[in-house]
């Protein structure tokens, strides 16, 4: 069985569901609270290419940073990238890392198909 992790907020339902569907499934993920420990710009990137999404795509554009910052689907994935390290409420949430794929916990059951 591979290791899984899962990029999680313990305050956001969806991510909660998603850590719950995981252990029901007989799985105890590496759990990174990523609001606590920001991710690398490189950790991103990899996220990007194992998502196979661009960055604008991994972002919460609700959030209101998104609009403080002036980023739009203009802006460029160097900056977006960088504005997700110094800003990790920015990416979406969860996300889940088995072996070499990583899937975004919206709805919680589509991270099983990566397991």
């Amino acid at each position: 069985m591979s290791t899984v992790t899962i990029w999680h907020n313990p305050r956001c339902s969806k991510s909660r569901q998603t850590l719950a569907l995981l252990q029901e499934n007989g799985h105890e993920p590496e759990v990174v609270e990523y609001l606590k420990t920001a991710p690398s710009k490189a950790e991103i990137l990899q996220t990007l290419v194992k998502l196979e999404i661009s960055a604008h795509d991994l972002m919460r554009r609700g959030e209101a940073i998104y609009k403080e910052l002036g980023l739009s689907k203009e802006t460029g994935d160097k900056a977006l990238v960088q504005a997700m390290h110094e800003n990790p409420i920015l990416i979406e949430r969860p996300i889940v890392f088995a072996s070499d794929k990583a899937a975004i916990g919206r709805p919680p059951e589509s991270v099983l198909d990566i397991l």
